[in-house]
């Protein structure tokens, strides 16, 4: 990564209104779809998408620090993908094994801070012990933190928050009445994260498919028909382009 920020991106963000909020936003999340359909275009098999979904990602990271952007939260593995073929998981972790350990040192260096929500540890205690130990090596980086949805579902992420906040009622730790949002958001994975800004899903779906459905409440969201392993700088600067020139309301008018 390098320390200038994209200049399509920025210019086009220091142009625009955007409802008097910031034009790049602090928070941008992406379901990262198509590998799938990108590998069979082409007469290859669905590892070989997930492979060249991993180039996808070290592409936009890298444009989502030149930009200025705070947290990039990506969905990798959501709790229903369990429905997969095995051999297809497999190779998804073993995938997340060669990122780790091909990028760890790269993302220390360059100021990234990895951050895990979901159940990651349903992956094994060997992969969930290197994942442990790649967000401890960069707890210290503040460019960019870089959140890794795996094993996630945002309905299980409520339900559970849910089950919480009525346990310490029971003990008589908080009043029933003293649950409002603040005491929901308190206990979310995302918790102490800026709030969600922008939300990109690939490949053309239209859906949020269990992901973040509490912290899109206000997000602005983009579907753009590009199947995530030709997602490059290019597409990722025109989707802040878009987030610029949008007027954000929250409601208020």
């Amino acid at each position: 990564m390098t320390s200038q920020p994209a200049p399509s991106a920025v210019n086009a963000a220091e142009s625009a209104g955007n409802g008097g909020a910031s034009a790049v936003p602090r928070h941008v999340a992406i379901i990262m779809d198509g590998n799938g359909r990108w590998a069979s275009q082409r007469g290859l098999p669905r590892v070989a998408g997930h492979r060249a979904g991993a180039e996808a990602l070290r592409r936009t990271l890298q444009a989502a620090a030149d930009a200025g952007v705070k947290v990039l939260t990506i969905y990798a593995f959501s709790s229903e993908n369990w429905r997969r073929p095995d051999e297809e998981i497999s190779d998804l972790k073993g995938l997340m094994r060669y990122y780790l350990e091909r990028e760890l040192k790269r993302l220390e260096s360059e100021g990234v801070r990895l951050r895990l929500i979901g159940n990651y540890r349903a992956f094994g205690p060997d992969l969930a012990k290197q994942l442990e130990a790649a967000v401890a090596r960069t707890a210290s980086n503040s460019r960019l933190t870089l959140v890794i949805a795996l094993n996630y579902g945002s309905r299980a992420e409520l339900a559970a928050v849910a089950s919480k906040l009525a346990s310490k009622a029971v003990a008589g730790e908080i009043a029933p009445e003293s649950i409002d949002e603040a005491a929901i958001e308190a206990e979310l994975d995302t918790a102490e994260l800026p709030q969600l800004d922008l939300l990109i899903r690939t490949s053309g779906e239209v859906r949020l498919s269990n992901f973040l459905l509490w912290q899109t409440a206000y997000a602005e969201l983009l579907f753009t028909p590009v199947l995530w392993p030709d997602f490059d700088e290019a597409a990722f600067n025109d989707a802040l382009g878009q987030f610029a020139a949008r007027q954000r309301r929250f409601g208020g008018r």
